[in-house]
């Protein structure tokens, strides 16, 4: 069966249509819940309540992008719809951070450990974090989908950065002293 064929059927309320939808689309859609969320739960709330919308707005697909990337927008709009809603987010300003330092990745530092830290960031940073760096979007459009300005935007990925880059270095320290002694 085609994407066109199993929309239309999902679209008809086919159970099993449905199912294979969203076993197609599910593990990388959750692994995207996991990335803006602050825990397991929250994950796995904002990943059950996205395939709501994914469903409830299937009729509103075009075929003229990918399907996949069309249901990780809904996604990713709702895990940021939900961030908003559920905290008072507080962004940087550009003029509060000056610093343009960027990540010196070592190659011993896996991405798994890194994916760790970002988990680790601060709410505001990791979302500026995933959607410029993990998800490819522009200051411009973080800007719009967050309601902060571009220059705070660029900012906080700054922030993110430099963060990160500290917390990389402080486990590299830690790992070298324990392999010395």
């Amino acid at each position: 069966m085609n994407f066109k064929e199993l929309i239309s059927s999902c679209l008809q309320k086919n159970a099993q249509s449905q199912r294979e939808l969203y076993d197609y689309l599910a593990p990388r859609l959750f692994g995207t819940c996991l990335k803006y969320a602050q825990n397991q739960d929250d994950a796995k709330d904002y990943f059950q309540e996205s395939f709501i919308l994914i469903f409830k707005n299937l009729h509103q697909f075009n075929f003229k992008s990918d399907l996949f990337f069309w249901a990780k927008k809904i996604t990713i709009n709702h895990c940021i719809s939900q961030l908003k809603k559920n905290k008072n987010l507080a962004f940087t300003d550009l003029e509060t951070i000056e610093t343009h330092e960027e990540i010196n990745e070592e190659e011993e530092f896996s991405i798994d450990q890194l994916l760790k830290l970002v988990q680790e960031l601060p709410t505001q940073y990791k979302m500026v974090f995933n959607l410029y760096v993990l998800d490819h979007y522009s200051h411009r459009e973080i800007a719009e989908m967050l309601n902060i300005s571009e220059g705070t935007s660029k900012s906080n990925l700054s922030r993110a950065k430099m963060i990160l880059k500290q917390k990389i270095t402080s486990q590299q320290k830690n790992t070298l002293y324990y392999h010395e002694k």
